[in-house]
């Protein structure tokens, strides 16, 4: 697996790749829409030129939002190197704050970022409601059972000193 940033990679395969995992490039959250196909990032891939991961990201002022994360291939490290490459992008550019929002049944999402000293920041209830009026395809159940219908927004402080 190498790393690299999005912007390497043909546009139309990352297109594809997010159409495939997402359903669409569109992502709508509570911080805005987002088309995570032309969004700063980062993409894993394999030794035949596949992507296996891909992380989004945008910069506002000291601020870096995580817009989507996806692994392919789960308990690898994958997810967990694109995290920190962000995490690395956003120290040099000098941000003091990394944040993500997730939704209510992303329990996995949940435990992954905690572990990775991300913390609890806000709940918008509903807010996937909200979503929905924009991105109907949005499902309202998830695969687990669990009803889709909030946001949980997780952050992370960067020390100045790393």
């Amino acid at each position: 697996m190498i790393i690299i940033p999005n912007n390497e990679l043909p546009k139309q395969m990352m297109a594809d790749f997010f159409a495939k995992h997402w359903g669409t490039p569109k992502m709508v959250i509570s911080s805005g829409i987002f088309r995570c196909n032309e969004l700063d990032g980062y993409a894993a891939v394999d030794e035949s030129g596949e992507i296996i991961g891909c992380i989004t990201y945008v910069i506002d002022r000291k601020d870096c939002e995580i817009i989507s994360l996806d692994s392919i291939i789960e308990k690898k490290g994958f997810g967990t190197a694109l995290l920190q490459q962000v995490e690395e992008t956003a120290k040099h550019a000098h941000c003091h704050r990394i944040k993500l929002i997730t939704t209510n049944d992303n329990v996995h999402a949940m435990a992954f970022y905690q572990k990775r000293g991300y913390q609890f920041a806000a709940l918008f209830p509903n807010a996937v409601e909200k979503a929905r009026q924009i991105k109907p395809e949005i499902p309202v159940k998830a695969e687990n059972g669990i009803l889709i219908r909030d946001e949980i927004l997780f952050s992370k402080i960067i020390a100045e000193n790393e």
